[in-house]
């Protein structure tokens, strides 16, 4: 028995194939993303962590330390993944304030976790807009960069004291904002060049080992 021919199926089949054929671009790009923001969350706590181990005689006030290595996080994270690096940074903020500093107070919580988010973001802004600054980081000079290390160390202080005394305490304010500025400074210093320092070690471990392989 002979079937006839019906070109509707075998466009259908033709579809069919192109369809399988095509890379699943959308989901892999929400799995991107997801893997992005749930990575610098994840990174972000674990330098929580590790601040409340290593400089845990470093505390002013709750929230307030003199050395923060999470402030250089958040600028490091949000300079490289953009939005999604400053989405990462909220939920871990999120994590962190509700569970752990202000557990009692979810509205100081919540403002809190925003404004550590939104200040490193509106620096990477600025250095977009303002700087000429390219996402691939490229043009990223050492003197940019500590610019806006120091231009993070202000803002982000600025705009938690600010609602700190809009939030009723403003007893203390003038010394929580300048402790806050040493500890960004200094934390966000130590993140970045740690991190400069690494890449260093390892791309001579590799020029050595390559050389020795000769």
């Amino acid at each position: 028995m002979v079937r006839s021919y019906d070109p509707r199926v075998a466009a259908d089949m033709q579809t069919a194939q192109r369809s399988l054929s095509l890379p699943p671009t959308l989901p892999f790009a929400v799995r991107h993303y997801l893997a992005v923001i749930c990575g610098t969350a994840l990174i972000f706590l674990l330098t929580l962590v590790a601040n409340e181990w290593i400089f845990r005689h470093s505390e002013f006030v709750r929230g307030v330390n003199w050395v923060y290595l999470p402030a250089g996080m958040r600028l490091l994270c949000t300079l490289l993944f953009g939005g999604l690096g400053a989405n990462g940074i909220l939920m871990a903020s999120l994590i962190s304030c509700f569970f752990y500093y202000f557990p009692n107070d979810p509205v100081h919580a919540t403002f809190v976790a925003i404004i550590s988010a939104l200040a490193p973001y509106l620096v990477y802004l600025f250095a977009i807009r303002r700087l000429g600054l390219r996402p691939s980081l490229v043009n990223l000079t050492a003197g940019r960069l500590l610019f806006l290390e120091l231009l993070y160390s202000l803002v982000g202080p600025a705009m938690q004291q600010m609602w700190t005394v809009l939030n009723g305490n403003a007893e203390g304010a003038a010394e929580r904002f300048a402790v806050m500025v040493v500890g960004d400074l200094s934390g966000t210093l130590i993140i970045v060049y740690a991190l400069k320092f690494g890449l260093w070690l390892i791309t001579r471990f590799h020029r050595s080992a390559h050389e020795t392989s000769r």
